[in-house]
């Protein structure tokens, strides 16, 4: 394959103008120039990404595929210019950022209107989501994830290395013997978090793993703020990542139990993605910086 990347902007004008006369007139130059710029970009890729006749436009499945990458190369081509003529100084414009539902509430909320100060040109739209986000399809700029990854397309920058911690409250610790093995304590675990209630969450005792064996009437949720929230109220033992009890085990609402046990990291680990194909702009970029402050702070 042998294209131009100044017919680039050609098709894409093309495309969103809806006509290669309509392009002709965006753009400021002849529809004899729009049409051999097609020409000479389909004949370098080798297939047809248009289908035209005198009134009427069609874009080909193969079209649609390079229309997409043509938007990501345009992108990269205005960031890189702005760059390089100083215009990136000050963060601007629209960035989307997807957040666990419990990193949104507790750690990233109260800090919002700080960001904003500092960054009034920044377009900030947040999406709090417990299901797994595509951060392509999803057109997401940044996004907060929970666990490991196998996305080798995507950068991965790890924010927070959590640990989960067995609590109860003092009160429920009093009334109930809860025993010296993990089966024993287990048996006291009421809800617990759904990602963690898996074979990939296993128990580290001694130095030895064993499957986390959870009893057939516990509540299982997708949000470890509900978890905590509920041991708080008496709903038995449970397991909560260090981010989002600490405050109460310092009050004494709640209480360590079983510090023994252990649990792998990887399964809690809190990391920030962004595509890696993509130059990453300024206020992806601070965002970035920002969420890995609110990090160094839990």
């Amino acid at each position: 394959m042998n294209w131009n990347l100044d017919d680039v902007p050609v098709f894409v004008a093309v495309v969103t103008q809806n006509g290669v006369s309509t392009a002709a007139d965006y753009l400021g130059i002849s529809k004899s120039a729009v049409s051999k710029a097609l020409a000479r970009l389909e004949q370098g890729l080798g297939m047809r990404l248009l289908e035209r006749n005198t009134r009427n436009i069609r874009i080909t499945s193969e079209g649609e595929a390079f229309y997409r990458h043509s938007l990501l190369i345009l992108e990269q081509v205005d960031e890189a210019n702005a760059v390089m003529a100083g215009l990136a100084a000050i963060p601007s414009g629209r960035l989307v950022v997807a957040l666990p539902m419990a990193f949104g509430r507790e750690i990233v909320a109260p800090h919002l209107s700080k960001f904003r100060q500092q960054y009034p040109q920044i377009a900030l739209e947040i999406m709090i989501t417990s299901h797994p986000v595509d951060i392509i399809r999803d057109q997401v700029d940044i996004a907060v994830v929970i666990g490991l990854l196998n996305d080798s397309e995507l950068i991965v920058k790890k924010l927070y290395e959590s640990k989960l911690v067995c609590v109860t409250t003092p009160a429920y610790a009093q009334r109930h013997h809860l025993g010296d093995s993990p089966e024993e304590l287990l048996a006291h675990v009421q809800i617990c978090e759904k990602r963690y209630a898996s074979s990939h969450c296993p128990i580290r005792l001694h130095g030895h793993k064993k499957p986390m064996e959870l009893g057939k009437n516990v509540i299982y949720v997708n949000d470890p703020i509900a978890v905590r929230d509920a041991v708080l109220h008496g709903c038995g033992v449970s397991l909560v990542p260090d981010q989002y009890c600490k405050t109460q085990l310092h009050s004494g609402e709640l209480i360590r139990v079983f510090e023994q046990m252990d649990f792998d990291a990887s399964v809690s680990v809190i990391s920030a993605i962004y595509p890696s194909r993509r130059l990453i702009s300024n206020k992806t970029r601070v965002f970035l910086d920002f969420l890995i402050h609110l990090c160094e702070q839990i």
